[in-house]
């Protein structure tokens, strides 16, 4: 009787494995480029969808170079996503050299994009031209509905049969979207437009600016990779003594060092760290893309008081 019960629970066992290895065989194995990305893709795809970034938390995307591990993930994927806008730099010599068969789906498609600028006060970078297209458009939530679009579509495209599911979850993650904007355009309400005044490392929060009605400057570009000037960095200074602007923020993708030494020469305090181009760990302040906003927003409300 105990032999026949235990050749019963190994049975059980066994085919409760065998189902779990189905399960996870039949989940859509999605790859996106960085984890704001990867993100979006869990929010929309849930339990039938197995999620890979390619850059994770705290990944530095203007500095990431794709390893053969990686390559072996994009080729092995039912669906790659990327940014677009120039953001990934290397993802054509990637999915070429992987073998994937496929297309990239481009998350910011039909975004009108924003240009990356040189102006006096360092937008841009020292030595990026003008016209150049400003990557970072996940930083207004509305464009954020396009990508939420676009991420369905291509889940159903590969998954004709979770369609329901797919349509359902980003129906309700839009009104969760629609409930953000709200919260950010509420959190600058009673901020007066001269007070507006945003310092940060690297270029990454023009269409921020755009959406909510903030100044943003940065001595450092959109991709973050070239140095600035001298003169740069002097009138950046002169103009946060100026504007008398509070506080400057340093990037959890970049290094603090300069973003310090303006602050020390300004008279700024350091308001904290800002999350622009990858999440934090689940555990930190921006474990998802509206934890990130969220966090963001309340530095930035915060500083101009």
């Amino acid at each position: 009787m105990i032999g026949s019960r235990i050749l019963v629970a190994v049975a059980l066992l066994t085919l409760q494995f065998g189902m779990g290895a189905a399960l996870a065989a039949d989940k859509v194995k999605a790859v996106s480029s960085f984890s704001i990305l990867a993100d979006l893709i869990r929010q929309i795809g849930g339990d039938r969808v197995d999620v890979t970034a390619l850059a994770g938390p705290n990944a530095d995307m203007h500095a990431f170079q794709p390893t053969p591990a990686d390559a072996k993930a994009v080729a092995a994927a039912d669906l790659v996503v990327i940014n677009g806008l120039g953001f990934e730099g290397w993802a054509d010599r990637l999915v070429k050299s992987s073998g994937y068969k496929k297309q990239p789906v481009i998350a910011s498609k039909g975004i009108k994009s924003l240009a990356a600028e040189d102006d006096k006060h360092g937008h841009g970078g020292k030595g990026h031209a003008q016209g150049r297209a400003d990557p970072h458009a996940w930083q207004a939530v509305a464009n954020v509905k396009t990508y939420v679009a676009n991420i369905r579509d291509a889940l159903i495209a590969v998954d004709a049969g979770g369609k329901a599911d797919y349509e359902s979850a980003a129906g309700d993650y839009l009104k969760k979207l629609d409930a953000l904007e709200a919260e950010i355009k509420g959190a600058f309400a009673d901020v007066p437009k001269t007070m507006r005044r945003v310092i940060t490392s690297h270029d990454a929060f023009r269409y921020y600016g755009n959406a909510y009605g903030i100044a943003f400057l940065s001595p450092q570009g959109v991709t973050g990779d070239s140095e600035p000037t001298a003169k740069d960095v002097g009138a950046l200074i002169r103009q946060i003594k100026r504007e008398k602007v509070k506080a400057v923020f340093v990037e959890n993708i970049s290094s603090p060092r300069l973003i310090e030494t303006i602050a020390k020469e300004s008279g700024a305090s350091m308001g904290g760290t800002l999350y622009s181009d990858a999440l934090s760990d689940p555990s930190g302040p921006a474990g998802t893309y509206i934890d990130m906003m969220r966090h963001n927003t309340r530095l930035f409300a915060e500083s101009m008081k």
